[in-house]
């Protein structure tokens, strides 16, 4: 509302419109046509909305992965001597193990060895071949420390020879075990079920095996060979030295057929595949955001050419061009700030499901919060300058003839 006051030295009425006055008269537009305003925020508000949750899921996700580097660490190698057509892994030469012990900075090595000729199955009526990818493999006590893995429930296999087995969590899954105690069928014996690993990510062939110790696999299983595959702790500062010597150390005669990994090198690409679509999602957003200061726009000069009457009798009244500017400018201000608030309250709740579903922390960072609404406050400036230009230069006399 414009407040005119005298000017005592001119003589002139000096019109000013009041900051108490702004948002109630730059709202008008958006009171009068609440669907539409409402419409027109729409685009903003899927923009942000978009950023929003693509920052905080990645983070999110990336907080997780980086979780698992932390509790996996980057010094953990593993020496595999190939896979045959079957994927199954093959034997190492008796040699790699007690070798690769006396490589410097090797602080630890844990054989294990996926025993072709046994298979798990929930009892003795499965049909055989149908082990639902489950494996059987012989390790040591030193297999849990080398993996910084740890039990579910129970207890690990020991060293004695005693049919007992730990299950992986995805194999324990797929047979349908929960606890210990009970029995799984291995080859012609049944074995007591005495602990459950806790989800490995890093090491998948862990996961979905039934572990037995070299003593038990040698009485009940007769296996009687080498290592199939070798994970062993470097120090951290030599890890990339201690890779490189691995290969001709396991197998002198064939290093070129031994296959060294680095578990963490898995969930760094993960991270960088997260980051790759993060950026591509934002784009898209970016998208939505140009199409929905666009949309602002539009809206607003249709609201400009509707209100000439409006504007003719204000300026009849006293009110200045940048008075009529000011006006339609805090309107698109107005609608883009509601566009973006409502944009970063979704993208917080899409995060929010997203990291609840997967188990992951919620990780938002606050420059997607203030940067969201400065972003849409700008695309409302962007939006609203012409149609506040347009709306200033309506001249009265012009306006009035629609009244």
């Amino acid at each position: 509302m414009n407040r005119p006051s005298l000017a005592p030295r001119s003589g002139r009425t000096v019109s000013r419109l009041r900051l108490a006055d702004l948002v109630p008269t730059g709202t008008i537009g958006l009171r009068s046509r609440k669907l539409r305003a409402c419409l027109s925020g729409l685009g903003i508000a899927i923009g942000i909305a978009s950023m929003v949750a693509v920052l905080g899921v990645t983070r999110s996700s990336q907080s997780d992965l980086l979780a698992q580097l932390d509790e996996l660490g980057t010094n953990l190698l593993t020496v595999v001597n190939g896979e045959d057509r079957e994927g199954t892994e093959t034997p190492l030469p008796s040699t790699a193990t007690p070798m690769l012990r006396l490589v410097p900075h090797v602080e630890s090595v844990a054989p294990t060895a996926q025993i072709t000729t046994a298979n798990v199955y929930a009892n003795d009526h499965v049909p055989v071949g149908q082990t639902g990818g489950r494996a059987v493999r012989a390790c040591d006590d030193s297999l849990l420390a080398a993996l910084d893995g740890s039990l579910l429930t129970g207890r690990f296999v020991g060293g004695g020879p005693l049919p007992v087995t730990v299950l992986g969590s995805e194999a324990a899954s797929t047979l349908g075990i929960t606890g210990t105690g009970n029995r799984v069928w291995v080859s012609g014996h049944w074995f007591t079920v005495v602990g459950i690993l806790r989800p490995m990510p890093y090491a998948p062939e862990v996961d979905r095996s039934a572990l037995v110790s070299f003593p038990t696999a040698a009485r009940f299983l007769g296996y009687h060979g080498t290592p199939s595959r070798l994970y062993l702790r470097a120090d951290t500062q030599h890890v990339a030295d201690v890779a490189d010597v691995l290969a001709p150390t396991a197998n002198p005669v064939d290093p070129a057929r031994v296959g060294v990994n680095r578990p963490s090198d898995a969930l760094t690409a993960q991270l960088k595949v997260a980051a790759a679509g993060g950026a591509l999602i934002l784009g898209l957003g970016a998208i939505a955001l140009v199409v929905g200061a666009i949309g602002i726009a539009n809206v607003m000069v249709v609201s400009v050419l509707e209100r000439r009457g409006e504007i003719g009798l204000r300026r009849a009244l006293g009110a200045t061009r940048s008075h009529i500017a000011t006006q339609f400018l805090t309107e698109s201000l107005v609608l883009s700030a509601l566009g973006g608030t409502a944009g970063i309250a979704a993208g917080l709740g899409v995060t929010a499901a997203v990291a609840d579903r997967q188990g992951w922390t919620i990780l938002v960072p606050p420059e997607a919060l203030w940067g969201g609404l400065v972003v849409a406050l700008v695309a409302g400036v962007v939006a609203g300058l012409y149609p506040a230009l347009r709306a200033a230069r309506v001249p009265p006399t012009d306006a009035l003839r629609t009244v």
